[in-house]
């Protein structure tokens, strides 16, 4: 008579003809482990059709009897809505049984679900107490997920030193995202951690030759400038590709700019480093449409195009990039390739300004000098004005000169004082 552990046997030296024919039976007569592992062939499609339905049937009826393997596994099925309705609840509810058992991966599962609020509300306490919990395991997952928080300030103080210490445990057990993780933090440096570029590229390496897309970027910049390593533009360039062609949109713009400027790969920016721009400002990067929207609107390396530059500024002017936002702002003034609309002009200026753009401030302090698009206001144009100016901007420090002439002593006074308000409060509704 065939046992449970020479199905597993079996399953365990990838024999699954020889595991299915053991298991099968034993998980009709109920057995728990034969269930579970039957819901795993079925669920990996190994010695068998991959078939999600049929591997929740039996993950679900080990579960009925406890098995907090399968409640783990069926939790996994509720979560990615495989073989099942996705259902966060479903999934967390699983989690919580087996975790209450001491099932290690349930415990980390369950505080992934607390970090994301997904199926619980969000709690990084909560989290925190069952990532500690399985750490104390030595669970990898662990050690990666308090590195994180501990990165992002989640539920604990920011602290970029204890985010490495928990990485480095992550790595040393062969985390690959733990390694790409060590090398940004050393490549950042502050809140605990001291920058160190070398530190960087060291841990860098291994996830970007294993194919890592971000560590691949990350490695690609540290050549471009030459940070922990001696500057090589054409091993940039490859690290670069490696992370293009991966999709990666950051790393095709930083391509793009480089066959933009010929460094490390021959000048070619009308086909090449263009199309680089254009996959990576499809795919929402942020600078990739900034910089085809100014193209456009300079005819620089292209044809003018007011309205595609203003389709590319309000791209990124709506995910909140100041300088889009005075870029789209400006489009509006003068009605370049959109209609002429001082109060649109002034909403965007505005969401520019206080975002502590320097020209958006500027732009906006003009707009109440002349009444376009709000109520004319001389000391709210030279607040905007104070404002810009302590950013930098010269073209501000031009109009205050001018203003201040044929402007009283209270009403500059008046101006100064708010902009020292507006200034506490981050330009935040002035």
């Amino acid at each position: 008579m065939t046992s449970i552990k020479e199905g597993l046997d079996a399953y365990n030296n990838e024999d699954y003809d020889k595991a299915l024919n053991i298991l099968s039976p034993l998980a009709e007569e109920g057995n728990l482990e034969a269930q579970n592992t039957l819901g795993l062939m079925y669920d990996e499609g190994t010695g068998v059709a991959q078939d999600y339905k049929e591997a929740v049937k039996w993950y679900r009826l080990a579960a009925k009897q406890g098995f907090a393997i399968a409640q783990n596994n069926l939790s996994r099925m509720y979560y990615y809505g495989n073989g099942v309705s996705q259902d966060y609840k479903k999934s967390a509810k699983l989690l919580r049984l087996a975790a209450e058992q001491g099932d290690i991966n349930a415990q980390v599962n369950l505080g992934r679900l607390y970090r994301e609020g997904n199926g619980v509300s969000q709690d990084y306490k909560e989290a925190l107490r069952l990532f500690q919990l399985s750490a104390k395991q030595k669970h990898e997952g662990a050690y990666f997920n308090l590195s994180e928080m501990y990165y992002e300030g989640e539920g604990v103080p920011q602290d970029l030193k204890k985010a490495a210490q928990w990485s480095k445990r992550a790595a040393e057990q062969g985390n690959i995202n733990a390694h790409a993780i060590l090398g940004l933090l050393y490549s950042q440096g502050g809140k605990g951690l001291a920058q160190d570029y070398k530190e960087a590229v060291k841990w860098l390496k291994l996830p970007a030759e294993k194919g890592h897309a971000k560590a691949q970027f990350y490695l690609g910049t540290m050549y471009e400038d030459g940070t922990g390593v001696t500057q090589d533009y054409k091993e940039a360039v490859k690290w670069y590709k490696l992370a293009a062609e991966k999709g990666t949109a950051i790393a095709q713009y930083y391509l793009g700019t480089m066959y933009e400027e010929g460094k490390g790969v021959p000048q070619d920016f009308q086909v090449t480093g263009q199309l680089l721009f254009k996959l990576a400002a499809k795919q929402g990067n942020i600078d990739a449409q900034k910089h085809l929207g100014r193209m456009y609107d300079d005819g620089d390396g292209v044809p003018k195009d007011y309205k595609k530059a203003a389709q590319l500024f309000r791209l990124a002017a709506e995910q909140g990039d100041a300088e889009s936002q005075n870029e789209l702002g400006d489009m509006y003034y003068y009605g370049d390739g959109v209609p002429l609309d001082h109060n649109e002009a002034v909403k965007w200026f505005r969401l520019s300004a206080e975002k502590g753009d320097a020209y958006g401030q500027f732009s906006l302090g003009f707009m109440y000098a002349n009444g376009y698009g709000v109520i004319e206001d001389y000391v709210y144009a030279l607040m905007w004005w104070y404002i810009s100016s302590s950013n930098g901007n010269e073209n501000a420090k031009e109009y205050i000169e001018e203003f201040e002439e044929i402007m009283t002593t209270s009403q500059i006074k008046e101006a100064q004082r708010l902009s020292k308000e507006c200034i506490k409060k981050d330009c935040k509704g002035c």
